[in-house]
């Protein structure tokens, strides 16, 4: 397997954790019969932040991994970056679903999220500028 196709089950490994996180709000939501909204419902809110939080920073960091491979002609950094970034959506994903306060999992994903988010902008700028 080369390295863009790492970079492609990534971005299909994401997808998955995006259809989990889809599918926990809407069994949730049949369970507690709150179609729109939290209805103040704690397991609720935490699914659909979690669920809302992943759709806010995936979507734009795939984009800049697929430029990355293609500005920077190596996809062995786009690569690492991709797996670096299931990780971190992995963990911010079981943080935030066991509680909407200070946890491990959250704040590692988050940061390793942020991180990714900084490397690819920046690597981009560098390839594209320079």
């Amino acid at each position: 397997m080369d390295y863009s196709s790492i970079v492609g089950v990534c971005a299909s490994l994401l997808g998955l954790i995006f259809l989990g996180l889809s599918y926990r709000v809407v069994s949730i939501r049949r369970v507690v019969k709150i179609g729109i909204g939290t209805g103040g419902n704690e397991p609720l809110r935490l699914a659909v932040r979690a669920h809302a939080n992943f759709i806010e920073y995936v979507p734009i960091i795939l984009i800049l991994l697929f430029l990355l491979m293609r500005s920077a002609g190596d996809a062995m950094l786009a690569a690492a970056l991709a797996v670096l970034l299931v990780i971190a959506r992995l963990l911010h994903a079981f943080g935030l679903s066991g509680s909407g306060g200070y946890s491990t999992g959250r704040f590692s994903g988050t940061v390793i999220t942020w991180l990714v988010l900084l490397l690819t902008s920046l690597l981009n700028i560098y390839y594209l500028v320079f």
